[in-house]
């Protein structure tokens, strides 16, 4: 059966001097605030989408991955992933990098890669931004 996953935005003003709030039909965590200038300048204080969509293909990723492990008959004690969405204003989205570090117990590192490379092309996130650069930096820890 499918499973429909929400958020929701309010924004008000124009695009350089509005801003607006996100949040997410699961969470409890309230709203997240998002701009403009945090888009095209960056920010530690104020989300973006590109920090969504980031945080969405590093968890994707992640259970791709350790789906993969097991699979393999290698479950993985520890998968951290990171992802790094670059914007481009006035071009749009035009990549993301993933790096991981993972803890598996009796794989060797050319298997890993190979598994890893494989996962980074299954994971759902990474067939839906098909239209951008994904790369991936893999290391057993």
């Amino acid at each position: 059966m499918p499973v429909t996953s929400e958020a929701a935005t309010t924004w008000t003003g124009s695009l350089a001097e509005g801003s607006g709030t996100v949040s997410f039909s699961s969470s409890k965590l309230g709203t997240f605030p998002i701009n403009w200038k945090a888009r095209s300048e960056g920010s530690d204080t104020t989300t973006t989408p590109e920090e969504l969509i980031a945080a969405a293909h590093a968890s994707c990723f992640s259970m791709a991955l350790s789906h993969a492990l097991s699979e393999n008959g290698t479950p993985p004690e520890r998968v951290d992933t990171s992802a790094s969405v670059t914007f481009k204003p006035g071009v749009g989205i035009s990549g993301s990098h993933l790096n991981v570090n993972a803890v598996v117990p009796g794989l060797d590192a050319d298997d890993f890669q190979r598994i890893a490379a494989e996962a980074k092309v299954g994971c759902p996130v990474s067939q839906a931004l098909a239209g951008i650069e994904i790369t991936l930096e893999a290391t057993l820890a």
